[in-house]
């Protein structure tokens, strides 16, 4: 179960550090802005077409959503060995950088929100007889 969703999660990587590669030379940056960020919204934005759209296996969903549980941790361990304070002298690059992601990130999420009409899942048992008439062995 869990392969199965390495593939994807590595095209997402990849153009997350391209794109992360660009951004950072359009603002002048010699290095990768936001590419780990842009490819775990790669990352959900896919898993989501796949699931509408009928692309995604069981298994596939299953590894999809274990590489993306694991995928938050590696990006905090990541972000913790950067300097912040280095950063903020840098230059307003790395202010922009975090209020652009927020922004990005905040827009995402109520985009998701807004378009998951929150169908009940499949797995839930029905309770055909309420509790309380099954008191007093009847």
């Amino acid at each position: 179960m869990i392969i199965y969703g390495v593939a994807l999660l590595a095209i997402c990587t990849l153009a997350g550090v391209i794109l992360g590669d660009m951004l950072g030379v359009l603002l002048g940056v010699k290095s990768n802005v936001g590419g780990v960020g842009i490819a775990m919204i790669l990352l959900i934005c896919a898993r989501l077409w796949m699931q509408r759209h009928g692309g995604m296996t069981k298994d596939c969903e299953m590894g999809v959503g274990f590489w993306g549980a694991m995928y938050i941790p590696v990006v905090v361990a990541m972000a913790a060995q950067q300097n912040v304070v280095t950063a903020l002298h840098g230059g307003p690059v790395a202010v922009l950088a975090a209020i652009g992601s927020v922004v990005v990130c905040g827009c995402t999420i109520a985009l998701i929100s807004r378009t998951n009409k929150g169908e009940p899942l499949p797995d839930e048992p029905v309770d055909i007889v309420p509790p309380a008439a099954t008191v007093g062995g009847r």
